[in-house]
């Protein structure tokens, strides 16, 4: 078995986190290949083998990746894995952590569970950008495709279309298309509702809307989507995940649901409502 080691921090604790965890995989028997700068930069002692992209986990037959993080470093994995189907596990050593399952005490308590496929594989679907997408490496998003203003105070306008059905015209700062895993991202702090990740779901929330009757709105995710931006400057941000693009005023937007998923690893006795309970601080109040 081979697995591979993620993780965007390079710090002394989390060198000796990691070379800890190394050494429990390679006494299992399973070979770690690590993400070619962490390792870089960490200069561990001893050589190993490292990945640098797609193209890596595939010749090398990836069967786990690892991330190290927060849950941004586990939305940055889609870059790796893309559609090839290696599951994903999530050790938080980050803040909030609605995606990263394990802490970084479960990771070694649960190793042998899930060495052995003994887990719960969480589905998440994913956004893509069917046009444009010239400018873009990779259009793809796991939490959310945002559409805002760039270099004005003044609103910008979204024309939004649905199977080329329009939708509405959004005045504000912007505009978030997110899926059910990115409900918990942006779109929730800009009041967009929570969903669980087993729907088959796009959430449509403006951001700062000059209408205050303009409220989230919830579509199946077999659609597509067709935004138009108008500004009093030439060019609007688009970011996919954490990914910033500047567009030009004049270029349209249509995305759609990608053909492959990202399989999250969790416990087998985790509970998405547990987990939002416990993130989100629902019922600490001295009534309950």
């Amino acid at each position: 078995m081979k697995a591979a080691i993620y993780s965007q921090k390079s710090d002394l604790d989390t060198f000796l986190y990691l070379s800890k965890f190394v050494s429990e995989l390679e006494k299992r028997g399973v070979q770690a290949i690590l993400y070619g700068q962490m390792a870089e930069a960490m200069q561990f002692s001893k050589v190993f083998e490292t990945f640098d992209g797609k193209e890596d986990l595939r010749e090398k037959k990836v069967d786990l990746f690892f991330t190290f993080g927060g849950d941004g470093t586990i939305v940055n994995s889609l870059l790796f894995v893309q559609d090839l189907e290696i599951p994903v596990v999530g050790v938080n050593t980050g803040r909030l952590g609605f995606l990263a399952s394990f802490t970084k005490e479960e990771a070694f308590l649960e190793l042998d569970k899930i060495l052995k496929g003994d887990v719960k594989i969480s589905h998440r679907s994913v956004i893509e950008i069917i046009s444009p997408n010239n400018s873009m490496f990779f259009p793809f998003a796991l939490n959310d495709l945002t559409i805002s203003r760039k270099e004005t105070t003044a609103m910008i306008t979204v024309d939004s279309y649905i199977n080329n059905e329009f939708l509405n015209t959004f005045w504000g700062d912007g505009i978030i298309i997110s899926t059910p895993t990115g409900s918990t991202a942006y779109s929730l702090s800009c009041g967009g509702p929570i969903i669980t990740p087993n729907n088959d779901t796009f959430v449509v929330t403006p951001i700062a809307p000059h209408n205050l009757n303009v409220r989230p709105l919830i579509v199946n995710d077999d659609v597509e989507i067709r935004l138009k931006v108008k500004s009093r400057v030439p060019q609007y941000s688009l970011s996919l995940d954490s990914r910033l693009f500047h567009m030009e005023t004049d270029t349209e937007v249509i995305l759609r649901k990608a053909k492959f998923q990202i399989l999250l690893v969790h416990p087998p006795s985790l509970s998405f409502y547990e987990t939002i309970r416990q993130k989100l601080l629902w019922g600490n109040d001295k009534r309950n």
